[in-house]
């Protein structure tokens, strides 16, 4: 067994991990990462990139779709059929120059990327089987001083319909060999509505099952109130306070009950399980470490130290909310904490964003958990359809919506609805973080027509004097 020894070792290359071995080596520290599968992790390799790619590819196809039909714009085709083949090796272009492009600037940097499984010896070491393994390769064995954790989350399959077959994690829905007839989707989360409503738009019947009784049960309703009227338009079928209860005999359809506990049957040709995703804590040795835990999250402070020391912990494996942006902030402070700067992880707001038609933008304090917090909050909201840009490009559902503080204006929150609003997301966590008040942001001149002038006029309406409503 080759041994070996480096200053920061990582395991998982994914934003988290990639972006603190890239700051760690720009800081000068001896680093070395350890990654299964290609740099970039699921965001950029079956999560957020793809996925993205493959939700504009079937927007642009119903876009199409729609210009047989009489247009208003006077655009007129005929009728349109996709190459999904050719859509799919589009999308992993994409992939796979993001991925080239990660392992090209930890290779400009001076990162050792070991390919392989890690398992954890102890807080000092590790022991990884690299690629080819076991067909008789050596194994490496890495001694540190600090030890980073960054190895994600995975999906989370359901008891009565295990992952297989054509029942699918939305890994496979975002490589599909063949468009479904009938799609199943269970769980009317984020995931489960952003692939349902791009498989709708290539050409399947789909059907959502949400064991709760609305969808998107993380939003207010106020919010998703225009995607429930998008979700009607495009004819998905929604299936609220309803569960699993696995396959029928015939393995043909989804068997469902409702709340007064009739069951029924929803065919489906493939079934894609979307209940959410759960820290990847399992097959690599991390109960060895016996770190403390938040139930089956790693638990940090908030410089991402565990409760061992020199042993970091960053991005999904430390729980909610389990973002890409998040983790790569992590990572960055956590190499500048090694480094010898201070740091802390306190941003005032992280945004989420939900790729649905339309889009869906949270950042800070929504009306609702403002007034839990006890805060007392005014807010306001601009409808798109009184803004120029959002007629012009025939997406005038939605609003943006501004949340501040009563006695002096303060800025907590920000939400918004519509197309391309997570455009806006900059700019709505860019005014939190910097302590913006309603009068900074009614009085920033901002370009017309777009969309963002609706960001301005949310906070003049707070203010009493909204001019274009």
């Amino acid at each position: 067994m080759t041994t070996q020894s480096t200053t920061l070792l990582i395991i998982g290359g994914g934003p988290g991990g990639y972006v603190a071995a890239i700051r760690a080596a720009q800081l000068g520290i001896a680093t070395t990462l350890v990654e299964v599968e290609q740099v970039g992790g699921t965001c950029l390799n079956i999560g957020c990139i793809p996925s993205k790619a493959l939700i504009h590819a079937a927007e642009e196809f119903e876009k199409v779709g729609n210009y047989v039909q009489d247009s208003a714009l006077g655009i007129h085709v005929q009728s349109p059929c996709i190459d999904l083949a050719q859509m799919v090796r589009w999308k992993d272009s994409i992939v796979a120059r993001l991925t080239s492009g990660v392992a090209g600037l930890l290779k400009k940097h001076g990162v050792q990327v070991v390919k392989g499984w890690a398992r954890i010896i102890d807080g000092k070491t590790v022991e990884v089987q690299q690629e080819g393994a076991q067909a008789g390769g050596e194994k490496l064995r890495i001694a540190c001083e600090h030890l980073l954790l960054a190895p994600g989350s995975q999906a989370v399959a359901l008891p009565s319909m295990p992952f297989g077959g054509f029942v699918i994690s939305a890994t496979e829905a975002l490589s599909p060999a063949s468009l479904p007839q009938r799609l199943v989707v269970v769980g009317a989360g984020y995931i489960g509505l952003e692939l349902g409503m791009a498989y709708r738009k290539l050409g399947a019947e789909v059907a959502v099952v949400e064991a709760l009784d609305r969808a998107l049960p993380a939003y207010d309703a106020e919010l998703t109130k225009p995607l429930l009227a998008s979700l009607r338009r495009l004819g998905i079928q929604m299936h609220l306070a309803c569960t699993v209860q696995g396959m029928n005999a015939s393995g043909d359809a989804v068997r469902v009950r409702n709340a007064q506990g009739e069951e029924s049957e929803l065919a489906a040709d493939r079934v894609l399980v979307a209940v959410g995703r759960r820290p990847r804590t399992e097959g690599w040795g991390l109960e060895t470490l016996l770190l403390d835990m938040n139930g089956h999250a790693v638990k940090i402070d908030d410089q991402c130290r565990t409760s061992m020391r020199n042993v970091w912990a960053i991005g999904d494996v430390t729980g909610e909310p389990m973002l890409a942006h998040r983790a790569m902030a992590q990572g960055e402070m956590v190499a500048e904490i090694i480094s010898g700067k201070r740091r802390h992880f306190a941003p005032a707001a992280i945004a989420a964003v939900c790729f649905t038609d339309p889009e869906i933008v949270v950042v800070g304090q929504t009306p609702q958990t403002a007034a839990e917090a006890g805060l007392d909050c005014i807010s306001a909201l601009f409808p798109f359809a009184a803004n120029g840009r959002a007629m012009t490009i025939e997406s005038s559902d939605g609003f943006v919506r501004v949340v501040a503080r009563r006695d002096n204006h303060l800025i907590v929150g920000w939400q918004a609805v519509g197309r391309g609003v997570s455009e806006l997301s900059t700019a709505f966590s860019q005014s939190i973080e910097m302590g913006a008040r309603l009068e900074d942001v009614a009085g920033t001149i901002h370009a017309h027509p777009t969309l963002g002038e609706a960001v301005q006029e949310a906070a003049l309406r707070a203010l009493g004097h909204a001019l274009h409503i």
